[in-house]
C-alpha cells in the first residue's frame, strides 16, 4: 500500500507519499481500506518531530479515517467484511489501509456520506469526553469554545447547543464568527480585537463561562480562569500558546474552580473503547437526527496531504480538512 511517511521532521514538504508494507489485523483489531482522512493538529506536531506516535503504533500520521472493513482480525465480533465504517487511531490515517482496534470502529452516520465521515470520530470523541465526560456540562450553563471556527469549534458549539447550554465563542475574523453564530453560537468574541474576558462577564452579567475548552494552554491559562464562574471548569485540550504557564492558585481558588487537561492518543484501548462508545450512543442520533453536522472546509488527496497541513497552519480554514483515496 500507500502512506504518508515523515523520513524527516520538518516543513510540510517532509511529508512522504510512498509503498510501505500493508498492515496485518491482529487480536481484536481490523484492518480497515481507506478512503478519507482528516488533518489534524496532533500530525503538524508530529511531522515536526514534537509528538511522536505511542510504541508500537504506526508510524505514519493520521488520527482518523473512513473506509470499508477488509478483514477481521482474530476475536473481532459484530462487524462484518465491507462495513461501511469511520475510526479514531492512534495513528496511520494517512494510508491507503490501516489496523483499528475494533473497540475504535463507529458506523457511519445515516445521512452523512462515506468521505465526509472522516471528519466525525476525533471532534466528537474529543468534545464529548471533555465537555460531557469530564466537565458535565449542563443545560443553562454557559460554555465557552476557543477556535470556535476549527473542526473542534464547530462540533463543541452544536453538542453544547443541542443539550441547552449557552455558547460564547472567540475566533479572528468576522467570516469565521459570523459562521460560528450560524452554527448557534450565542456570544462572539474577535479575539484580535476584544478581550475575551471582560466579554464573557459582560454576557453573564458578571457571572463568568461554567465549562471552558481551551486549545492554547499555556497563553490563556491564567485568563481562562479570570473567565470562570464560580464552581467552572476549564478543560484544556492543546497548547498552541505554549506549554509552560503560572497558574493564580488564589483566583482558581476563589472561582472553586477545576482544570482538566487530557489528549485521546495516548489514553488506554479500554478507555478510548468506552469515549467511542459513548459518542455512539449519545451524538451519533443527534447526527442522524439532523441536529448535529460535520463541518467540512476543503478536500484533498491523500498525496497531498502536505497542502492539508499548510492549510491549517494558514489558520484561514472554517472546520476540518480532508484528505481522501477516492
Amino acid at each position: 500500500m500507500y502512506a504518508i511517511t515523515i523520513p524527516e521532521p520538518g516543513g510540510p514538504e517532509a511529508l512522504v507519499w510512498t509503498e510501505v508494507p500493508d498492515p496485518v489485523p491482529g487480536e481484536g483489531e481490523v484492518l480497515v481500506e481507506v478512503v478519507s482522512s482528516a488533518v489534524n493538529r496532533a500530525d503538524l506536531l508530529q511531522r515536526q518531530g514534537f509528538y511522536s506516535p505511542p510504541p508500537g503504533s504506526s508510524p505514519y500520521p493520521g488520527l482518523e479515517c473512513a473506509g470499508r472493513i477488509a478483514a477481521l482480525g482474530p476475536g473481532v465480533s459484530g462487524w462484518s467484511v465491507g462495513d461501511e465504517v469511520c475510526a479514531l487511531l492512534v495513528g496511520g490515517g494517512y494510508a491507503e489501509k490501516v489496523v483499528v482496534p475494533a473497540g475504535q470502529l463507529l458506523p457511519v452516520p445515516r445521512g452523512i456520506d462515506l468521505v465526509t465521515a472522516a471528519a466525525l470520530p476525533e471532534v466528537t470523541c474529543t468534545v464529548w469526553s471533555n465537555v460531557f465526560m469530564i466537565a458535565h456540562l449542563r443545560p443553562g450553563e454557559t460554555f465557552l469554545v476557543h477556535g470556535g471556527s476549527s473542526g473542534i469549534g464547530t462540533m463543541a458549539i452544536q453538542l453544547a447547543k443541542a443539550v441547552g447550554a449557552k455558547v460564547a465563542v472567540t475566533a479572528g475574523t468576522k467570516e469565521k464568527l459570523d459562521f460560528c453564530a450560524e452554527l448557534g453560537a450565542d456570544i462572539l468574541v474577535n479575539y484580535r480585537e476584544q478581550d475575551f474576558v471582560e466579554e464573557i462577564k459582560s454576557a453573564t452579567d458578571g457571572a463568568g463561562a461554567d465549562v471552558i475548552l481551551d486549545n492554547m494552554g499555556a497563553k490563556y491559562l491564567n485568563r481562562n480562569v479570570d473567565a470562570l464562574a464560580v464552581n467552572g471548569r476549564l478543560a484544556i485540550i492543546g497548547m498552541q500558546g505554549g506549554v509552560q504557564g503560572e497558574l493564580n492558585i488564589a483566583a482558581l481558588l476563589g472561582k472553586r474552580g477545576a482544570i482538566t487537561a487530557t489528549t485521546l492518543r495516548a489514553r488506554p484501548l479500554a478507555e478510548k473503547a468506552a469515549v467511542v462508545a459513548a459518542v455512539r450512543e449519545h451524538v451519533w442520533p443527534l447526527i442522524e437526527g439532523g441536529h448535529v453536522r460535520p463541518i467540512v472546509d476543503s478536500r484533498l488527496p491523500m498525496s497531498d496531504a502536505a497542502q492539508g497541513h499548510r492549510v491549517l497552519e494558514e489558520s484561514g480554514h472554517i472546520g476540518k480538512v480532508l484528505l481522501t483515496n477516492a
